[in-house]
């Protein structure tokens, strides 16, 4: 069921964004330091996206890897508790 939402999804995005690229095919001309260019109004909105998604990604990568390493750390430490925890068990008990 979730496999037919997603691939239903999938269809109805692709087909607003194939409309999208029809209703926007008029040239515009996008100029940069180097020159300009005449490119389509839909190509100009979907490369934008693009790149910021790729800006995004790469924004939070920097956060995602510095949890990771937490994560890792606090692995560790709870390998250590649970070995001195062990510990305790096996040794005797003082009255």
């Amino acid at each position: 069921m979730v496999r037919l939402f997603g691939f239903l999804s999938l269809i109805v995005l692709v087909v607003f964004g194939l409309s999208f690229a029809v209703l926007n095919a008029e040239p515009v001309s996008l100029n940069y330091y180097f020159g300009y260019r005449d490119i389509p109004l839909s190509m100009i909105v979907v490369l934008s996206l693009a790149v910021g998604a790729v800006i995004g990604i790469l924004v939070s990568m920097g956060m995602i890897l510095r949890l990771k390493q937490q994560l890792g750390g606090l692995r560790r430490k709870l390998q250590v508790a649970e070995k001195h925890a062990d510990l305790l068990h096996i040794l005797p008990a003082k009255e």
